[in-house]
């Protein structure tokens, strides 16, 4: 009698939790994998769907509409702060025009980029800006070991902290899982302020692990911000034998831009802890002269429209010659892959860079699935040989660089918190358009028709990925 009651049971919560995730899920085919799996499975599906299934971050964005009075102000003073550095609407590139609209910040002049590529160039330029900070330090990544990369930047802040350097130290409690207290711990101890980013805050979240903190950013005196795809690890810095070379990439900004990453870590700050640190809000061009114009766009689920995905699509749409695109994971909606066909039909020099290796089995073969289709018009996609390749980066035309941190699959889209830098500045396009050409050299062309030559078994295995894709 109890298993027969346990049974219906199951079966009714399958059936009301699909009509929750046909109303709530932001895409047609992730609804439709829920409902299927909610009604065929529903013993193991319904807790995986009120763990995992939410696509919307209903408590940061409650929070964001009953922030107090004085974060409002500080919000307001940023963005109405910058006008003196906003680019004219005449002098802007189409390629970022309708991401202006979705960061809630203009594309500001008066920057200064540095292109860091891979890990000790990156942390090289991180620990000395820490080194160099006068009145505080914020910092914020997904992951943090506890090796030797992790403990020189610990070293780094304590030194920072004892000089009376505020530190404001955020992480990612699912991806800094293993960090241990005592790390934590020590850095407290010297006065610097040390907060997960409690995805599971509040009583509606307090089973809901699906989504993630994924940015990276440091940011230094308002002045200096750090933003890309290095997490912190020994492994990033090509000291995992498993991976070997990692290929990641980073970028130094130095100018008026740097308050939106700030203001980034604040909204994430307010979050976690409840709290608005004192921050500097003076915009401050770069000391050499330089005028890179640059655009902070952060994206998550907590935005009103699925901003990563819009950003992406309207850069795709607007390339005249080229769009390359690098990604550790490749696993895109329907509107990518439409929107990078058609670029292919108009002639645009399409090409997509990706591991070799995978780090993530579903993730690997879901993304064979969408070569054949983009292919198919012309885009050529490209696997990286040299070690494992994480970047995650995109070149428009002669244009727009954009390094940050958002992959391109439904998570990043959908589920992550991410962080992306778009800059239009001819020196740094040409940096840039040197790196994937350079990575390009290190890479295999994947030929027309290989999927086709795959064993049934991989084949099959590829399908039935992809129809994880909505969800994984």
């Amino acid at each position: 009698m109890v298993i027969a009651t346990l049974v219906v049971l199951f079966h009714v919560l399958g059936f009301v939790s699909s009509i929750h995730s046909i109303m709530s899920t932001r895409t047609s085919q992730g609804a439709i994998a829920w409902a299927v799996t909610l009604n065929t499975f529903p013993y193991l599906a319904v807790p995986a769907y009120w763990v995992l299934g939410r696509s919307k971050f209903e408590g940061y964005v409650v929070a964001r509409r009953k922030t107090d009075d004085r974060s409002e102000a500080i919000e307001r003073q940023a963005i109405e702060i910058v006008a003196p550095y906003r680019v004219p609407k005449a002098d802007q590139i189409e390629a970022v025009s309708a991401a202006e609209g979705l960061a809630g910040m203009p594309v500001l002049r008066g920057n200064k980029v540095d292109l860091l590529i891979d890990g000790d160039a990156t942390f090289d330029s991180i620990l000395a800006g820490i080194d160099a900070a006068k009145e505080y330090v914020l910092v914020q990544f997904y992951i943090v070991h506890d090796d030797g990369l992790g403990r020189a930047l610990k070293e780094h802040l304590i030194a920072k902290a004892k000089e009376g350097v505020r530190v404001l130290f955020l992480y990612d409690e699912i991806g800094s899982h293993a960090l241990p207290e005592s790390y934590k711990q020590e850095l407290r101890d010297v006065g610097a302020e040390v907060n997960e980013f409690n995805t599971r805050k509040g009583r509606r979240n307090r089973f809901q692990l699906n989504f993630r903190n994924h940015r990276k950013i440091v940011v230094t005196d308002g002045q200096v911000a750090w933003i890309g795809g290095h997490n912190v690890g020994d492994e990033y810095l090509g000291k995992d034998p498993k991976f070997g070379h990692w290929r990641d990439t980073h970028v130094r900004i130095e100018g008026p831009a740097v308050l939106k990453a700030q203001l980034s870590f604040f909204e994430d700050w307010h979050w976690a802890t409840e709290s608005t640190p004192k921050l500097s809000w003076t915009p401050r061009p770069a000391p050499d002269g330089s005028d890179a114009r640059v655009l902070i766009i952060p994206t998550g689920p907590a935005d009103d429209l699925e901003t990563a995905n819009l950003m992406f699509v309207h850069a795709i749409n607007s390339a005249r010659e080229r769009i390359w695109i690098a990604s550790p994971y490749f696993v895109p909606d329907h509107s990518v892959i439409v929107a990078l066909q058609i670029a292919g039909l108009r002639g645009v020099d399409v090409r997509v860079l990706i591991p070799d290796e995978p780090d993530h089995l579903l993730v690997y073969l879901a993304a064979y699935s969408y070569f054949d289709e983009a292919g198919r018009t012309g885009a050529k996609f490209y696997r990286y040989q040299d070690g494992f390749l994480h970047e995650k980066a995109m070149l428009i035309d002669d244009d727009v660089a954009t390094i940050g941190t958002a992959n391109f699959d439904n998570r990043s889209f959908r589920l992550n918190f991410e962080i992306t830098a778009a800059i239009a500045d001819p020196d740094l396009v040409t940096e840039v358009e040197k790196m994937f050409e350079a990575d390009f050299a290190r890479s295999r062309l994947m030929e027309n028709g290989e999927y086709d030559l795959k064993p049934w078994y991989f084949r099959l295995g590829v399908r039935v990925a992809r129809l994880t894709a909505p969800i994984q």
